[in-house]
């Protein structure tokens, strides 16, 4: 008999430390205190309105406080470092973009995490075109156009950007590559002053986020030729892709997603999903990204981690021929 209760007390003793062990295998308790929510950048950019809108969406029906953080420098890899680096329990979660997990891999030589390994993938929020933009003295009304001045004069225009490494440079540098012209890249230190210079006609040739940019697309001030995304932005309808005047294959999206600790129970990861992509497809928040020139997502997390592996790789090969570098 004492065998039998020292068996069943062993195996008892077994059954809690499995529990102990492997909470993930029961997430009721989860939340039970405040989720802390990493944004990457500066307040007042998309990366940190797209936070808010979570944490504001995300607390009633979790029933915990959403604490935003802004975590802002070297073009998100500070914030994404941090995130990298939290504990995967489902407390801390983060904003992502283009920039931070995709094209620092390659910008920086020297970084603390690896953007395909080191987080879990929850969803996209929203895609945002960039967009090839001309001084209306360009003598060019379509992009076939501008690659024709571009190849009769090859040292005569120069393309800005918001700066170096930014996916505003990356969709020019893309752009060259793909059409086989030549053009210096100008980086500014953001769009404001390489706006200013386009306006004013001291540049003729840029890339910006479409954001940006319609203000002035739609009071005629500059022309817009092409829309970096596969598919025509909803904020600007007329205006055609690359791939549509004929450089097929041209993609870059501007994306905003949000990441959590790579080792995050599944489970979690999947409540997160369904709240947000649920509150993605309600009119107000589709009004709200349509206000800001975002086009919506809802990407699952398998399609997100694919995205980030395929951006890695393929914008990577565009910085490295490009020479960008950021340290």
């Amino acid at each position: 008999m004492a065998i039998t209760r020292r068996t069943a007390l062993k195996q008892l003793g077994g059954v809690s430390a499995a529990i102990v062990a492997f909470p993930a295998l029961s997430q009721q308790g989860w939340p039970n205190k405040p989720i802390r929510y990493i944004v990457p950048f500066a307040p007042g950019g998309s990366t940190d309105i797209l936070g808010r809108i979570a944490a504001e969406r995300l607390t009633p029906v979790l029933g915990q406080p959403v604490v935003v953080e802004n975590k802002a420098g070297q073009g998100g890899s500070i914030g994404a470092a941090e995130l990298a680096k939290a504990a995967p329990d489902g407390y801390t979660i983060g904003g992502g973009t283009i920039s931070s997990h995709a094209i620092n891999a390659s910008l920086y030589s020297k970084l603390s995490y690896d953007p395909a390994t080191s987080f879990a993938p929850i969803t996209m929020y929203a895609t945002q075109p960039n967009v090839l933009l001309v001084h209306p003295s360009v003598p060019a009304q379509s992009l076939a156009d501008l690659i024709k001045l571009l190849k009769a004069s090859p040292d005569k225009y120069s393309f800005g950007s918001a700066g170096s490494g930014t996916s505003q440079h990356i969709s020019g540098e893309l752009f060259k590559s793909m059409a086989g012209v030549q053009m210096q890249h100008i980086p500014y230190k953001g769009s404001g002053p390489m706006m200013t210079d386009l306006l004013g006609g001291n540049l003729t040739v840029a890339v910006d986020n479409i954001a940006t940019a319609i203000p002035h697309m739609k009071a005629g001030k500059l022309r817009p030729l092409a829309v970096t995304t596969s598919r025509r932005s909803q904020a600007a309808p007329d205006v055609p892709t690359f791939a549509e005047q004929g450089l097929t294959g041209y993609e870059l999206s501007s994306w905003q997603a949000v990441f959590a600790p790579a080792g995050t129970p599944q489970p979690i990861i999947d409540r997160l999903y369904s709240e947000i992509s649920k509150y993605l497809k309600t009119p107000e928040i589709q009004k709200r990204f349509a206000d800001m020139g975002l086009d919506p997502s809802g990407m699952p997390p398998q399609e997100l981690a694919a995205l980030v592996k395929s951006d890695v790789q393929r914008l990577g090969k565009v910085v490295r021929d490009s020479g960008a570098k950021a340290d």
